[in-house]
């Protein structure tokens, strides 16, 4: 297996509280991968210890070979320009256009200056994501689902090697949430991207993953496949699992009796 990022014996912790102990995960170049778990677990702080943003007590992060970890600060911001991430709320500017929205980090990351190039980039991104022609609007005047689109084509933008998805349906639908996991697998499909996905949402997960991690107190207890994962005998995953499928069957339930 081609593994792109190698996370080793990661351990972070904020005051007393252990948060990341000992966790092992790796995650293959070109696929999917995605951490799921129950809310406060620690899913969003290994993802910032990924990226660079939080430094972990002990541990190593391999990216394509090298520990980010030990790396001087020019290094890591090397390695980082290689990762997009698409935030849970979107993040985007209010005050800004949709258009300035997308070409923020070409200018401050890649440091392009063509603004021809600019609003061509935008509107190739803003049709892949089906939503041409919205680069005059705000943020405030989209929905939930567009705002989300309008993230991962910021990030896309930039041409990552690694892109992380950080509760991407959280707030969203049902059906809302559909479109946006198809996108992800679009983005993994159609780019070759390597995507990491941290989620509540198992349904999605186990739809559009090449390969899932469990996480509880502090360390991966289950990782492989979904049918590998699936078949875990882990007693809190197993709740986790068999909750979150009762949740839809009562749904469906719902639905057909309306």
């Amino acid at each position: 297996m081609d593994i792109i990022v190698s996370v080793r014996g990661l351990c972070k912790s904020f005051g007393e509280k252990t948060i990341l102990k000992n966790l092992s995960m790796d995650f293959p170049r070109g696929k999917i991968t995605s951490i799921i778990g129950q809310s406060g677990i620690g899913k969003s702080v290994l993802f910032k210890n990924i990226i660079g943003i939080m430094n972990p007590e002990a541990g190593s992060i391999i990216v394509d070979g090298e520990d980010i970890t030990k790396l001087p600060a020019k290094g890591t911001r090397r390695i980082r320009r290689r990762f997009g991430y698409a935030f849970q709320d979107a993040a985007l500017f209010d005050s800004m256009t949709v258009g300035e929205n997308i070409s923020f980090p070409l200018r401050e990351v890649l440091g392009m200056k063509d603004k021809k190039e600019m609003q061509r980039i935008v509107r190739e991104k803003l049709e892949w994501i089906n939503l041409p022609g919205i680069e005059d609007k705000f943020p405030s005047e989209l929905s939930g689902g567009m705002r989300k689109r309008v993230g991962v084509a910021r990030t896309l933008a930039i041409e990552p090697d690694i892109l992380l998805f950080d509760e991407p349906t959280t707030g969203l639908d049902p059906v809302l949430g559909a479109n946006i996991n198809a996108l992800i697998k679009r983005v993994n499909e159609e780019f070759g991207i390597t995507c990491i996905v941290i989620s509540h949402d198992i349904i999605g997960t186990f739809n559009i993953a090449d390969r899932i991690g469990f996480i509880d107190e502090g360390t991966i207890k289950a990782a492989g496949t979904p049918d590998e994962v699936a078949a875990s005998t882990h007693p809190i995953l197993r709740q986790f699992l068999e909750n979150s499928f009762t949740d839809l069957k009562l749904e469906a339930d719902t639905a057909g009796a309306g």
